[in-house]
């Protein structure tokens, strides 16, 4: 049997390939070691991931929250409060029984360690503490010793909710319910962990279906999924121990889960392909290693870095919510460094088993030639858009404007009651406030007034006016006020009608800040500023508004630079970009049709808000700029292999898409299962994020690598590659690998019964 040609210097990483598998024990064993070293850290030290929001820059409300602790709390921050509400069908607060239970309820909540103080309507007399039908009243209890610290109230404010939920019926009649930061960050977190659970075996589930359907074998399709668990495992073990060291967001275990699965599943899926494309070319177990290490693992490396390069846009921007995407660029990491050393270890251990389990009907998938990948679907639709590509350009690109341009109507926000599930405590009690304590003052505005002294008529005058103003604004209720002992601060707080979050609140506080505060302080040397949940709304959307641009402008020219390098083109960057753009620009679109304006909503099981949280916009461009690249350069490197190879555009194309199509189309199909797992959980920006992810990934394997691509590469013919002389001075890196051996003039033997393909004896 002839030799093949071999590559006389195989690229790093086919040499890291082929070394992994002719040394597999070693390699296994130093991931079983890393592995531990994860759980150790996860099981004996534990995790510090915050949930405290922090900013890198003056935002108003935080200067306003600042100038609170400073002037008026003594350097402690405003506690903590639960809002406990004591319902009663029938009696009224007037009533003894009613006043007996009330007192039961206090008397619990009083008995709990981090309550310190508890303030009923009999204790206080205020008016406000009672429903307009007087059939409710409110049970305030302060968490002092909480001082306002968002982790403290989600880790320590157990005990006091546990016993709130124990007390949800305290007598025949009588009903309890509670608001307040504790119970609704106790809400979310419990709600995330379910929904990431969730997401997580939706996606393994889909992720088995769909390459069990790829591979036509069961060890193939189970080694993805675990080497992908394992990947999450390592991740989530390297951000726990780096939590101790600096402050992450808890948000970091989300992104390691939905990122991780889909990523360490795909470029598991990729390699894997590729290994068994070169074993029925005739190569050895070691050769198709080591050719796969060349082509498909160095397109991995590279697709990794392109996609950690878009993740690190985010750490622009200065709020510390952005730093759960060192989860994501840790997970992207670890795949890649798992797929260079462990997948070729456990491919040089399992040889052709890789092929056993064959399912009936489906059967172990083969393509033996180059013809093969001139069969089939998907060089039949690159074929029939290369016969009119013009046609198929405009219309592909007109219908992903069509889906863009609701993204005019986009409306940021940035919410906690927002995201919860309408049926929850939280929410049900936010409606009992909105409903039956009108003047409740929950989620006020507060406006901070600092000065030398604010007690001069100066100050006073411009007080009284802004309070008259204030009072003419159906949006605003009743006033309160407080003076720090120094009399250098003065706070006011001004009811608002709902709960902070909506349109409304936040057009008011905007009317507050651009016209009402001016308009009164003009002539004064007061400072004011506004804080509150809606002005704090505010803050982060200009935040987001403001670094979304700086963001894409830098993930753009990183990924420019990148592909011209890796492609020594300077047309393929540039249409990547363009296509790129157009999967975000749609998917944005997408977000604004279904979750603000309700297109499909019910069907779909979201819920419809007013608008789309600011983060999830920030986070949904790098990553969704990262993964399209990510298709892109697996199936721009195999396009340019076949080009190399035959200098024929038209073919090339039409063999790339061939022998990639399967595999990408199966790769977006487990990124969909897996972000559509996470867009099934109940809290709203966990929706829109997995719906946004999802979406734009099922956009960009159609109608981008179906439709976009061939047509214009067919358009531009051999202009596709062109680079400028004054650029020829780049390196060449041939992430497509070295060109491939001529295969053998006899195909190897397979047993059809399961797959296993004979070792053809080629010499040393």
């Amino acid at each position: 049997m002839p030799k093949p040609a071999r590559s006389t210097a195989p690229a790093l990483t086919g040499r890291i390939a082929g070394a992994s598998a002719r040394h597999p024990w070693r390699v296994v064993a130093l991931w079983v070691v890393v592995v531990a070293l994860a759980l150790t850290t996860l099981i004996a030290v534990g995790d510090r991931f915050t949930m405290n929001e922090e900013f890198r820059v003056d935002l108003e409300s935080r200067v306003a929250d600042e100038l609170i602790t400073e002037r008026m709390n003594d350097g402690v921050k405003t506690p903590f409060m639960e809002r406990v509400i004591v319902s009663a069908g029938d009696l009224s607060v007037d009533d003894p029984a009613f006043q007996t239970v009330v007192r039961d309820v206090a008397a619990a909540l009083a008995a709990e360690p981090e309550v310190a103080s508890v303030v009923t309507y009999y204790d206080s007399g205020e008016d406000g503490m009672v429903s307009f039908d007087r059939h409710r009243t409110v049970v305030l209890a302060t968490l002092a010793t909480l001082a306002g610290d968002p982790d403290d109230a989600a880790n320590r404010a157990g005990s006091l909710l546990a016993t709130i939920a124990d007390l949800r019926e305290p007598a025949p009649g009588f009903e309890v319910t509670t608001l307040g930061e504790a119970s609704v960050i106790d809400t979310v977190a419990t709600t995330a962990k379910e929904g990431i659970a969730r997401g997580e075996s939706i996606g393994i589930v889909v992720a088995l279906i769909v390459l069990a359907l790829a591979f036509g074998a069961l060890v193939a399709a189970g080694l993805p999924i675990v080497l992908g668990i394992v990947a999450l495992l390592v991740s989530i073990g390297v951000a726990a121990a780096a939590s101790h060291l600096f402050g992450i967001n808890a948000a970091v275990v989300q992104m390691i889960g939905m990122i991780g699965l889909a990523v360490g599943i795909d470029y598991t899926l990729f390699i894997v392909s590729r290994y068994r494309e070169e074993r029925e070319r005739g190569l050895t177990t070691i050769e198709a290693v080591t050719r796969a290490g060349e082509t498909a693992s160095k397109a991995v490396l590279f697709s990794g870095l392109t996609v950690v390069v878009s993740l690190l846009g985010m750490l622009i921007v200065p709020w510390n919510l952005m730093t759960s995407v060192l989860g994501a660029i840790t997970v992207v990491l670890v795949s890649v460094i798992m797929t260079l050393t462990l997948l070729p270890a456990v491919l040089g251990l399992l040889g052709d088993r890789i092929n056993r389990g064959a399912l009936p009907f489906i059967g172990y998938h083969r393509a033996t030639s180059d013809t093969a990948h001139q069969r089939g679907f998907w060089p039949w639709i690159s074929r029939a858009v290369m016969r009119r590509p013009v046609l198929s350009l405009i219309a592909s690109a007109s219908l992903l404007l069509v889906l863009g341009s609701f993204t005019l109507s986009l409306n940021l926000g940035y919410a906690n009651l927002s995201n919860l599930p309408q049926d929850s405590d939280s929410i049900r009690a936010v409606q009992i406030f909105e409903r039956d304590f009108p003047g409740a003052n929950y989620q006020p505005a507060t406006i901070v007034v600092t000065a030398d002294d604010v007690t001069t008529s100066t100050v006073q005058r411009a007080v009284d006016a802004l309070l008259r103003t204030l009072g003419n604004d159906a949006d605003f209720g009743a006033v309160t006020t407080a003076l720090s002992d120094r009399r250098d601060l003065l706070r006011i707080d001004v009811a608002m009608h709902g709960n902070g979050e909506n349109n409304e609140a936040i057009a008011a506080v905007k009317r507050l800040r651009s016209d009402y505060i001016p308009d009164a302080f003009g002539t004064t040397d007061a400072d004011v500023h506004v804080t509150g949940k809606s002005a704090s709304m505010i803050d982060v959307i200009d935040l987001a508004q403001t670094y979304l641009p700086i963001i894409i402008v830098f993930v753009l020219a990183i990924s420019f630079l990148l592909l011209l390098i890796a492609f020594r083109s300077i047309v393929v960057p540039i249409k990547a970009l363009l296509m790129n753009l157009l999967s975000v620009f749609a998917s944005y679109g997408l977000l604004a049709l279904v979750f603000q304006h309700g297109v499909g909503a019910d069907l779909l099981g979201f819920q419809q808000v007013e608008r789309i949280d600011a983060f999830v916009l920030l986070f949904l461009f790098c990553i969704l700029f990262g993964l399209s690249m990510d298709y892109h350069v697996f199936l721009l490197s195999r396009i340019k292999e076949q080009f190399d190879r035959s200098g024929d555009n038209d073919l090339a194309v039409t063999i790339g898409l061939g022998s990639t199509g399967r595999m990408i189309t199966s790769a977006a199909l487990i990124m969909v299962g897996v972000f559509g797992g996470f867009a099934a959980a109940d809290l709203a920006n966990l929706q829109q994020f997995g719906f946004g992810l999802a979406a734009a990934v099922f956009l960009d394997a159609t109608l981008v690598r179906m439709v976009l691509v061939p047509a214009s590469m067919r358009l531009l013919g051999s202009r596709n590659w062109y680079l400028p002389s004054w650029l020829a001075w780049l390196p060449e890196l041939h992430i497509e690998g070295a060109p491939a051996p001529e295969r053998l003039t006899t195909a190897p033997q397979v047993d059809e019964r399961d797959g296993h393909l004979l070792e053809p004896a080629i010499g040393d």
